[in-house]
């Protein structure tokens, strides 16, 4: 549908796990004749045929319990990884705050890993040059923005990939429970931050074990076990329950 900015279809992950894993060849010589150090390989499938469509404007909130593939299934999206069968297709500029701050380069200032970080999303010069002001002013860095990024806290680090991903006029933006940056003066202004972007018709997927938030920001859920799509539905914001389909 021309709606859909998000179409994931049947999308499986899988990873090789090695347990044993032995170097030398000492170590590989005992593990003939001792099987509980001998090296193995197995597949762990992280998603199995996952299928859903989300439509512009539309919130989605990510839900299931630790190892159900939430995280996995966001940086397919985000095209970090690489589905093992199935297709994804995102239209529009997508905006990650995964790891914020992974893609800084420790000896680059604040102000020079702004503009690396901008161009990487197919911004120019003059575009970043044009964004600056308001990235630094609502990172709150001004007093450190000229040093390099390696004597940040973390804080710091999150605090300015967060400003620049919001900065940059995404059309979707993909949250793994990454909305809590800094103290809760900032955390309050970053959650007013996204929902001014919802409210310009931004798509987001998010990804929280925190209810509160995610029925503060998401209208629908695709709830996960196992790698597996187990429930889909609406979301009642405010706390006002679950509609499952």
């Amino acid at each position: 549908m021309k709606d859909d900015v998000i179409v994931v279809d049947q999308v499986s992950k899988s990873f090789k796990l090695h347990h044993n894993r032995v170097e030398s060849l000492k170590g590989r010589f005992v593990g003939i004749f001792k099987h509980r150090w001998r090296q193995k390989t197995e597949s762990f499938h992280a998603l199995e045929n996952v299928s859903f469509r989300v439509r512009r404007g539309d919130s989605l909130a990510l839900m299931g319990s630790n190892g159900s593939g939430k995280s996995t299934l966001l940086q397919i999206i985000a095209g970090i990884l690489r589905p093992s069968n199935g297709w994804v297709q995102v239209q529009g500029r997508v905006a990650p705050l995964i790891e914020l701050g992974v893609g800084f380069h420790p000896e680059l200032t604040g102000e020079e890993n702004i503009y690396l970080n901008a161009s990487l999303y197919g911004f120019r010069n003059r575009e970043i040059r044009a964004r600056f002001s308001k990235i630094v002013e609502f990172s709150e860095l001004s007093h450190f923005i000229d040093t390099p990024v390696k004597n940040y806290s973390s804080g710091m680090y999150m605090r300015l990939g967060f400003s620049i991903a919001v900065h940059l006029d995404p059309e979707v933006l993909l949250a793994d429970e990454i909305l809590a940056v800094g103290d809760a003066a900032f955390q309050d202004k970053c959650h007013a931050k996204v929902a001014d972007m919802q409210q310009e018709g931004m798509t987001l997927i998010l990804v929280s074990h925190n209810f509160d938030q995610v029925s503060k920001y998401c209208t629908k859920f695709v709830r996960l076990d196992k790698g597996q799509v187990v429930e889909t539905g609406t979301l009642g914001k405010q706390n006002q329950g679950w509609a499952a389909k």
